[in-house]
């Protein structure tokens, strides 16, 4: 029995044998009682326990494994196989045993979700949309605005059914009639708006519909520079001379035969002509209108001062051709006269506007009403019987004075530098050549202040497609007129996440590559704002002949249970790209009728707005029919 005393044992003295010699070695290897002790049973459960531990460390990490980064494995793999030391050859952390399962595939990452953006979210520029949105604060045109502004329509409106001169030319058309829908006949229209020369026939089918033929023809470079007109006139009238030869051939050579043998040509063989002339003209009669000067790219001085429906008329009567020139057009009243034969309401229409490249209105005035052409005795003959006249309004120059139309810095800038400062003024605010410009301007005034972020980061993480904006060399942006109109009717319907559309014209048209999404809100927050005073804008040139004309003060009766009778109806027939394909042009017009006073919400209602397409077609044709009339019973 060893007389080694136990941890834990009393204190009792007990006698010391003495040790054999042979166990001298043994005492002196033992550890004094100071020291930890450790017996032999126990150092092999020490090591079993390690064991253990490695073993459930690896069968942990085996389970864990598919949870863990590649780089996270291999970092405690690596680390296991360098600082731990295990006795046992047969079990390691890579031993197949261990590691060994069924397959399991990966985990697919989960889709990049985005709201607005092409790939990831970034953190917005607060600054870039806080500075968008003070521009689009500067279009801002209220309701008391507009209110104003209509007063000062109506103004200028009587202002220039009395006297020349005035900023709304109010000028008499002499056409004192509008068609019902109910009309017949084959009527012509020729129409020089430019470098080409169109020329129709219209067959009205009595039932508010037509059938129309045409061509076109290009107008040779040294017919617009000429030394006399008739060289002009005269390819004119032989292009009417084809087009009859080869969509009326029948009634052409019997005319032709009737003449040469003597014999009248009879007045319903006659076609009725509408002659659109887009160029500034003085008009004088239904059919009688001094040139004023060429545009254009024309200049032709033997003209200037001369009847162009006369000059016309001369070279047709040369060629013997049964054809009168009856109407000399303008292409918003054949808007007007297009929309009131094809209206399905049973009143006629009131007013044709046209906003589009440029923007003017014509509507249906009192006779009486239009004294500087009652009072003048030098005035040509017109109609009487009707008590109205349609009145061209070029409403293009409204508030040239800027009493109540919006200026801001950039419809200063674009002013100054356009062809023709000072006038137009509405025009510019309104029409399509414009718009666009304003907004360049405005993005360009945006750019060139350093503390706001349009189209500059810095670097690609502050751009969610992972790139940096980049302004290409050329870019039309910094060029005048760089910017088309369409452009904003693109922003305005471009519901696209990350707004796509918006930003792949940016690149494609306009040299603007990897846009934002901050910068492709801050373009469409200003776009829209740009439209949507144009639309309000326009909305007051409509109220305020809507208001004079009486019709609101006049109900049928019929109407009942918040609809509106056809007999109620206020009918406007609009042309133009702005209303044809900016989204949502005419829901902002009718907003701003809504907040006029005299119309409200109930007068809004009545007001119908229809496309009337081709006003110097059959807009024409139909003056010509009117005009007609007129001669034959003058004549």
């Amino acid at each position: 029995m060893s007389s080694w005393p136990r941890t834990g044992s009393s204190n009792t003295a007990r006698p010391i044998r003495p040790l054999p010699a042979s166990s001298a070695a043994l005492v002196s290897s033992r550890p004094s009682p100071s020291q930890p002790r450790t017996t032999a049973r126990a150092l092999p459960s020490a090591r079993h326990l390690l064991t253990v531990l490695v073993v459930v460390l690896a069968l942990g990490l085996q389970f864990l494994a598919p949870h863990l980064s590649r780089d996270c494995l291999q970092s405690l793999t690596t680390t296991t196989k360098h600082h731990w030391r295990v006795t046992s050859p047969a079990i390691t952390l890579r031993n197949p045993v261990l590691f060994k399962s069924a397959p399991v595939c990966p985990k697919p990452k989960p889709p990049v979700e985005f709201a607005r953006t092409f790939y990831t979210d970034t953190t917005r520029s607060m600054a870039l949309a806080e500075q968008a949105k003070r521009v689009a604060a500067e279009f801002e045109f209220g309701q008391e605005h507009v209110r104003k502004a209509v007063k000062e329509f109506i103004r200028e409106m009587d202002e220039g059914l009395q006297t020349e001169g005035t900023e709304l030319s109010q000028i008499p058309t002499y056409v004192t009639a509008v068609p019902n829908g109910t009309e017949k006949g084959l009527y012509m229209a020729v129409d020089l708006g430019g470098t080409n020369f169109r020329v129709c026939s219209i067959q009205l089918h009595g039932n508010t519909t037509f059938s129309l033929t045409q061509s076109k023809i290009a107008i040779p470079r040294e017919l617009m520079v000429a030394k006399t007109s008739k060289e002009l006139f005269s390819f004119l009238a032989k292009q009417i001379e084809t087009f009859l030869k080869t969509h009326h051939e029948d009634h052409y050579f019997s005319t032709i035969k009737r003449r040469k043998t003597g014999d009248k040509v009879k007045e319903e063989e006659i076609f009725n002509l509408g002659f659109t002339f887009s160029f500034p003209v003085h008009q004088i009669g239904i059919n009688k209108g001094l040139l004023m000067r060429w545009t254009k790219g024309f200049d032709i001085a033997d003209a200037v001062g001369k009847d162009v429906c006369a000059l016309l008329q001369a070279e047709i009567d040369e060629l013997h051709l049964p054809v009168r020139v009856a109407a000399l057009v303008n292409d918003t009243v054949g808007t007007l006269m297009a929309r009131s034969y094809t209206s399905p309401g049973k009143t006629g229409t009131l007013l044709g506007a046209i906003f589009g490249t440029g923007t003017n209105g014509a509507y249906v005035e009192k006779l009486d009403k239009v004294t500087k052409l009652t009072k003048n005795k030098d005035a040509g003959e017109y109609d009487k019987s009707t008590g109205e006249m349609i009145v061209n309004t070029e409403w293009g120059s409204f508030d040239n004075s800027l009493r109540t139309l919006p200026n801001t810095p950039y419809d200063i800038e674009l002013d100054e530098k356009s062809v023709n400062p000072g006038i137009q003024m509405f025009e510019k605010r309104v029409s399509g050549m414009f718009l666009g410009e304003i907004l360049r301007l405005a993005l360009v005034g945006l750019l060139k202040d350093p503390n706001v972020p349009l189209f500059k980061d810095e670097n690609s993480s502050d751009n969610d497609v992972h790139s940096t904006t980049q302004i290409h060399e050329g870019t039309p942006l910094f060029k005048q007129w760089g910017i088309d109109t369409s452009f904003l009717s693109i922003c305005a319907g471009d519901t696209s996440a990350g707004h796509r559309m918006l930003r792949q014209t940016l690149d494609k048209d306009y040299g603007i590559s990897a846009v934002s999404a901050e910068d492709a809100e801050a373009v469409r927050e200003i776009a829209a704002a740009v439209g949507r005073r144009a639309a309000r804008l326009a909305a007051v040139a409509l109220a305020a002949i809507v208001i004079t004309s009486g019709r609101l003060d006049t109900l049928s009766g019929a109407s009942s249970g918040g609809e509106v009778a056809e007999e109620d109806i206020i009918d406007i027939g609009v042309d133009g790209s702005l209303v044809e394909f900016y989204p949502g042009f005419e829901d902002h017009v009718r907003q701003a009728l809504r907040e006029v006073e005299e119309i409200g919400e109930k007068g809004e209602k009545r007001v119908r707005i229809g496309i009337a397409k081709d006003g110097s077609g059959v807009g024409a044709a139909l003056i010509a029919l009117v005009a007609g009339r007129v001669l034959e019973e003058s004549g």
